[in-house]
């Protein structure tokens, strides 16, 4: 429950009745506008276009086509062999379930990638296919890909070649088409494509594009299905409120298969032109050795869960015990990183104090849901106050309320209602707790095939209900 005194774990802190927001505020005395208004339409037309344009993120590409958009294990790919072997996957998806027309119609496609380009590869051909990406677990076991295959009525799976093994039993069992993606470096062997139009979809704001599935740690897992509006919606509010750039090199170590990894690791960087140095899996040493090393590229953006800044300081206090070297590590945390991000569970106050101790850094929390994408965040800028997870980012509302028991009356009583830009307490309800509203253009369309319970999940009035 949310008190609307304070909140100092999963929501908004409010002090004195509005929302905490020390030199928050202040940040935006005017609404920034965006430089990206002038970023081309898309691969499909040579045109401007709006930063509204609604459109996923490799009609972009030409913007970036040179520029060295991922470093994995394989090596480093541009952004235009992204696009072209994207391109090239779309058409075998075509080819395997005999689709003339070029688009999919909201078709289900369950993948399963390591971590590396060959994800987002996938990503960006179910989409160019007009499809809905359903990102598979790597570290699921089959019954649970099953569950997750056969519940988005998924009518292809693709599967990187070293997941064959594992895929494979599923689709013969559920008869479905499997595809199988090679290696990169063999799929990229003669890709000497163009920029040229990689689908025939021109119209993309309330198609659905990814289906997410939650946890499951209240009953079976939902498919959380997100449109491209929403999932543009999710970008660009952290693309502005991180104020992300082209110059921008993350070092990713999270799944893909949540919200975070995907979204917030992935996709932000990727929509500008940044580059991300993605790790097969996640190694103490290995983060160190890229957060220390001396050559490009250079990180200076890392996301985590409170899990991963605990192995981190475990592996820092055994080989890190020299003054001279934690002198070092500190310098150069503080001179090459401009951001770094805890997010998916709370953050316990002692490992934010012990970060900052090492490297410099007070960690930023936010607040995000599948469902909603973040939806709060410490200031960029200014006063981060542990144990808080912020204030509403640009074009999401929060309120606190308690559902009425009658069983004439299924509305809610609110407490407090706010934006970034204000909050209101309503009198004589100071100090109560309650449930997080929230609402916004990143709010997720529906639970895939459970008409009951995306209705019982939002109020009358369109408010979404994270039983926070």
């Amino acid at each position: 429950m949310l008190s609307v005194f304070t909140y100092h774990h999963l929501g908004v802190n409010f002090q004195g009745g509005g929302i905490l927001c020390s030199s928050w505020c202040c940040l935006r005395d005017c609404l920034r506008l965006w430089s990206v208004n002038c970023f081309r339409r898309g691969l499909h037309t040579a045109q401007s276009a709006s930063f509204n344009r609604v459109a996923p993120v490799f009609t972009r590409v030409s913007t970036f086509a040179d520029k060295t958009a991922i470093f994995d294990q394989n090596g480093q790919h541009t952004y235009k062999e992204l696009y072209c072997l994207s391109h090239r996957l779309s058409q075998q998806i075509h080819r395997a379930l005999k689709c003339l027309s070029g688009d999919l119609q909201e078709e289900r496609i369950s993948f399963l990638c390591p971590n590396d380009a060959s994800y987002v590869v996938t990503q960006w051909a179910s989409w160019m296919s007009g499809a809905i990406a359903v990102p598979l677990c790597r570290k699921h076991p089959p019954p649970e890909l099953e569950y997750v295959i056969q519940d988005s009525q998924s009518c292809l799976v693709i599967a990187e070649e070293g997941y064959v093994e594992t895929v494979a039993p599923i689709t013969r069992k559920l008869g479905i088409e499997l595809l199988v993606l090679p290696k990169l470096a063999v799929f990229a062997s003669s890709n000497d494509e163009g920029l040229e139009d990689g689908c025939a979809i021109t119209e993309w704001k309330e198609r659905g594009a990814m289906i997410i599935y939650t946890s499951g740690t209240t009953g079976r897992p939902k498919g959380v299905l997100s449109t491209h509006r929403n999932i543009q919606a999710m970008v660009t509010d952290l693309v502005d409120e991180w104020e992300w750039k082209k110059e921008d090199v993350i070092l990713h170590v999270l799944p893909l298969h949540h919200v975070h990894g995907v979204v917030n690791k992935l996709m932000c960087p990727l929509w500008v032109g940044a580059t991300c140095v993605m790790l097969s899996e996640f190694s103490p040493q290995k983060v160190w050795e890229h957060f220390l090393k001396k050559r490009a590229p250079y990180i200076n953006v890392f996301m985590a869960v409170p899990t991963i800044y605990c192995k981190l300081i475990e592996y820092y206090d055994q080989h890190f015990s020299q003054v001279h070297v934690q002198d070092f590590v500190r310098a150069t945390c503080q001179q090459t990183i401009r951001l770094m991000v805890s997010g998916s569970s709370a953050l316990p106050i002692p490992i934010l104090e012990r970060w900052r101790e090492i490297t410099g850094h007070t960690l930023l929390e936010r607040y995000g849901m599948t469902e909603i994408g973040m939806a709060l965040s410490n200031p960029l800028k200014g006063v981060r106050v542990p144990g808080s997870v912020g204030t509403p980012l640009p074009r999401v509302e929060v309120c606190i309320g308690t559902k009425n028991c009658s069983k004439e009356d299924s509305s809610y009583t609110i407490y407090a209602q706010g934006n970034w830009k204000a909050t209101k307490v309503t009198p004589g309800f100071e100090n109560r707790e309650g449930e997080l509203l929230v609402k916004g253009p990143a709010v997720f369309r529906e639970y895939w095939n459970k008409p009951q319970e995306t209705r019982e999940t939002f109020t009358a009035d369109g408010w979404f209900r994270t039983g926070k």
